[in-house]
């Protein structure tokens, strides 16, 4: 049966103690251990969407800390060399409203922060920014609405850590989807190439 209403869907999930750990958590401005918490983490996934609700989530990485805190309200997200397509940028532009999911290796815990973003193409911090001699030449800024750490269930129910249950050759190389799911002038062996070791030493260039 399908859900269409809240009602129906809280006769399945009944709401929070509103004195809940659960529902207290949420804060407004970064605590130390909010920052504590960015300077450890090297990842995050950014969900935006654009005027229409359509969605994008895009993954950021860089060196833990990466993530440059300005005061207890705003952080800027630095951008580096990728696929130009902007999808995410485009949805800032159209649609302020983003969610960021920031993790740590080894954590099962998330930092959940949502907000509203802006682009800027220059600021005084971006100087503290640069990773491999890569100056950003653009950052997201996120003005912070809610803050609040998610628990760890999902990460232990999937045992996502745990590195016995990692099996990557369960799936093709990324050269063998890439050319299964386009039609590339390269061949597979030229893309097994593009996809090897010399992609690591790409990172930081912009083409």
């Amino acid at each position: 049966m399908m859900i269409t209403t809240e009602a129906e869907l809280r006769e399945i999930i009944t709401p929070p103690d509103p004195q809940s750990r659960s529902v207290t958590k949420e804060r407004k401005r970064l605590l130390p251990v909010d920052r504590q918490w960015l300077a450890a983490s090297p990842f995050l996934l950014i969900a935006t969407s654009d005027a229409g609700g359509n969605l994008d989530i895009s993954p950021k990485g860089d060196p833990a800390g990466f993530v440059h805190v300005i005061d207890d309200t705003t952080i800027a997200i630095p951008e580096r060399p990728g696929n130009h397509r902007a999808d995410g940028f485009l949805n800032i532009l159209a649609n302020p409203h983003v969610g960021l999911l920031f993790m740590v290796p080894g954590r099962g815990d998330t930092l959940r922060v949502n907000g509203r973003a802006h682009l800027v193409s220059d600021a005084p911090y971006f100087d503290r920014m640069v990773v491999k001699g890569h100056r950003p030449q653009l950052a997201i800024v996120v003005e912070i609405d809610q803050v609040f750490f998610h628990c760890a269930k999902a990460f232990m129910r999937s045992s996502f850590w745990k590195q016995e249950t990692w099996r990557p050759e369960a799936l093709p190389s990324t050269a063998a989807i890439v050319k299964s799911v386009q039609e590339t002038p390269e061949t597979l062996e030229e893309l097994e190439a593009y996809y090897g070791p010399s992609y690591m030493e790409r990172l930081y260039k912009t083409v």
